[in-house]
């Protein structure tokens, strides 16, 4: 499901205070393409939490929110199941069944069952680095 807000970004001390009047959440950022990457981040975040809750997440109710002369309006586009699929590292339990005997050398050799299956895993699939 894909979106897009706009979001307000405020001039500060160092960076930009980030807020996103729809959805009444702020970050902020170093600089405006920090600020912009900090929103979406926020946004994604914000938008699955609320999934996860069995809440909806609201489509934007314009696209021009008012703002004061110094700040900058801007838009940030969140696609929702990519940002889910990018960011769940939520650990799911699963049985599995293996010889006894293999069971038996693997706990004498102190292994880590769970961490050499998601080894495994990520090689047979090509994930290498997620």
């Amino acid at each position: 499901m894909k979106k897009v807000y706009p979001v307000v970004l405020t001039p500060a001390d160092v960076g930009y205070v980030v807020f996103v009047p729809d959805l009444h959440i702020n970050t902020e950022g170093t600089d405006v393409a920090n600020a912009i990457e900090m929103a979406r981040d926020a946004i994604g975040l914000w938008g699955i939490c609320e999934e996860d809750m069995g809440r909806s997440i609201p489509s934007p109710s314009t696209l021009y929110p008012v703002c004061e002369s110094n700040e900058l309006v801007t838009l940030v586009d969140i696609d929702f199941n990519a940002y889910r699929r990018a960011n769940d590292n939520r650990t799911i339990r699963k049985n599995l069944t293996i010889p006894s005997w293999l069971n038996d050398l693997a706990e004498k050799a102190g292994v880590n069952f769970s961490q050499v299956l998601q080894e495994g895993l990520k090689e047979r699939l090509d994930v290498q680095n997620r």
